[in-house]
This record gives C-alpha cells, structure tokens and sequence, in this order.
C-alpha cells in the first residue's frame, strides 16, 4: 500500500493537504454564490412582475453553473486531502451566505442598531473561523495514493468492517423509528441522512482519488472497485437527498443546517478515520486540537443559523427591488413556500404562518392563516 504512515507528514503529504484544502474553501465559496444568485433570480422575478420561469433567466443558469464548478471543485478535492479535512470545511458556505445575506440588507439598520442586531451572527462567524484554522492547521496529513488497490485493502480491513456493521444496525434502528413508529424527530432523520452521507463521501473519495490518478497516466478504471464504487456514490446521494426533503417539511432551515452539518461532519470524521486510517501515527495534541477545532467550528455554526432568533435575517429580503413592496408583506421569498431546502440558508420566512393569498388585492393587509409544523 503507498502510504506514509511517518508523523509528522512528508512535504509532499503537505503540498497535497494544501490544494485539496484550497479547493474545498474554493468549492463552498462558488457554492454558496451560486446558491444566492439562483435565490436572486428568483426574487427578482418575483418582484418585476416577470412572466418568465426561473429557469429561463440567465442569472439562474449562471447560478447553476457555478454551482457544478464548486460541487466539481470539492468532488476534487477528496482526491487530494482527507474526508476529516474535507468535510467540515462545508462551513465556509455558511459563513459565506451570512455575508452575502447581510450585504442584500443595504442601509437597513442604523449602525448601533446594526451590531446590536447582528452581534451574534458575527460571533458565530469568528467562531467558525477559528475553528476552520485549528482543523486545517491540527487536521491529518496523512498522505496516500487511492489506487484500486489500496482501496480493495481498506475495504477488506477489520476496522472499516466494524464501522459498517455498527452503521448498519444503526440505520436500521432509526429507519425502523422513523418510518414504522413515525418519530419524526429532527436528531432521528438526520442522523438517517448523515450515515448515508458518509457512505457518499467515502465513495466519493475513492472515485475522486482514482479519476486523478489515471488523469496522471495510472490509469484505474480497469478496477470493477471503481464503478462499484461510482454506484454507491450515486444511490446513497439519492436516498440521502431523499431525507433532506422530508426533514424540509417539517423543521426550520436553520435548525436543519447547524444540526446537519454537526452530525455530518462528526460521522464523516468517524468514516474517514476507520476507512481509510487519517489519525494513523497523529500525536495526542494533534487529536486534541482538531476536536477542539470542531467544536469551535460547531459552535459558531449554531450562532450564525440561529441567530435570526434574535432578528437576525441573513437573507434577501423583498425590499430589495423596487414594487416588491407593495406587492408582498416585508420576508424573504421562496419560490416554494412548503419549506424546500434547495437554497440552503436562504430558505426562510420570519412570518412562516401567516402568507398572502395570490388572489387577494395586493394593498389589502387581510393575512391568510396557514399551519405549518415546526
């Protein structure tokens, strides 16, 4: 197996780290763009009365192409860096769409009254940066060249077989809760769709490691390991993205986003480590470190996504664009009201139960009440 289990790392183990750790910031941060651009398009449909569809707009194609570069960017990055380093960078597109959320709000609020407001949110973004510093800075280095080969031997070592057998049962626990009991609880689907996710990425990492080694003239799509691998990858994104939906029905984004990425990530650090062994040889303080990095990184996500508890509404507002005023009461708009998690942070109302009826005058303030569970 080609690997470099010395501590500390090899420079080349370094250089590695670097650019799959430039291109997950890279990646999140285009996303997270993106997300907001396609979110634009939207609102600014809304508001000009425009009978086009979203997606016939060029600032929503735009958006969505910018949306495969950064997916393409972070898909590459696995191929370079380890799954512990990789994944709780996704909090970088957190931080990001607080910003670009705060800059849409303009001269909204006076300046006292602007940090009084939104303290919280930029407590949770020095948080989250610090963290994102002590994991990449404490992170593992572990360098390795995902050949078939090594691949097939990490597949059949005993550590990831004990994982997989404990992430069986427990999957199997919390599906037989969710669909024959109905506990819809928010830990319960999330959990669901965190031990899919890290199945999808411990198949994207492989998939991702072997497409650049044959790029580099290895070439390793000769390995039936690859395309088993491509199908894991695939399916367990479906499923996975079939229980984001259902948790989208039912609980506010911002608690579905800090909740997520803390069990995702935390799962995904389990995965990388019994997989394919990235603390192998790491010292204590290095251990010690990254946790302690996660559990900033943890914390300041919790105050960026819940920080609208306290007025704060990172978000694109309808005041934005001219006649959206006149048109809708003062929140944020989605083109699907029923609670869709496509836009990430974005997607959020700070009236959720009371909306306009489409037939209605739009100068009459007669509300339409609808339910909507929590």
């Amino acid at each position: 197996m080609e690997r470099e289990g010395k501590w500390p790392p090899s420079d080349l183990s370094y250089k590695e780290n670097l650019i799959g750790t430039l291109l997950a910031i890279f990646g999140n941060l285009v996303i997270s763009i993106s997300l907001n651009m396609q979110k634009y398009s939207h609102v600014k449909l809304a508001g000009t009365k425009d009978p086009r569809s979203y997606f016939r707009t060029k600032t929503w194609w735009l958006g969505l192409t910018l949306m495969l570069i950064g997916e393409l960017g972070v898909f590459t990055a696995y191929a370079y860096a380890p799954l512990s380093l990789i994944t709780p960078l996704s909090a970088v597109s957190i931080v990001a769409s607080s910003i670009i959320g705060i800059i849409f709000l303009r001269d909204k609020w006076k300046p006292k009254e602007f940090l009084r407001n939104y303290a919280l949110s930029f407590l949770g973004c020095g948080f989250t940066v610090v963290g994102i510093y002590l994991l990449v800075t404490f992170g593992p280095n572990a360098h390795e060249k995902l050949s078939g080969r090594n691949l097939i031997s990490h597949l059949m070592g005993w550590p990831f077989l004990l994982y997989l057998l404990v992430m069986i049962i427990l999957f199997c626990l919390l599906l037989y809760f969710y669909k024959i009991r109905k506990m819809t609880y928010l830990g319960v689907i999330l959990l669901l769709e965190a031990l899919l996710g890290s199945v999808t990425i411990v198949a994207a990492k492989g998939v991702s490691g072997m497409i650049v080694l044959s790029i580099q003239g290895n070439l390793q799509l000769a390995y039936p390991i690859f395309y088993v691998l491509f199908v894991v990858m695939v399916s367990t994104a479906v499923f996975q993205a079939m229980f984001l939906r259902e948790v989208s029905e039912l609980y506010d984004p911002s608690q579905i986003a800090s909740v997520s990425y803390i069990f995702s990530t935390i799962i995904a650090v389990i995965a990388g480590a019994t997989f394919y062994l990235e603390f192998n040889g790491a010292d204590a303080l290095h251990i010690c470190m990254f946790v302690f990095g996660s559990c900033i990184a943890f914390l300041g996500v919790l105050l960026i996504t819940q920080s609208k508890k306290r007025n704060f509404d990172p978000y694109i507002t309808m005041d934005v664009f001219p006649g959206l005023g006149s048109m809708f009461v003062k929140s944020p708009v989605q083109p699907d009201l029923s609670g869709s998690f496509s836009y990430g942070t974005l997607d959020h109302n700070a009236h959720p139960d009371v909306l306009l009826d489409p037939q209605q005058e739009p100068n009459s303030s007669r509300p339409v009440m609808t339910s909507k569970q929590d």
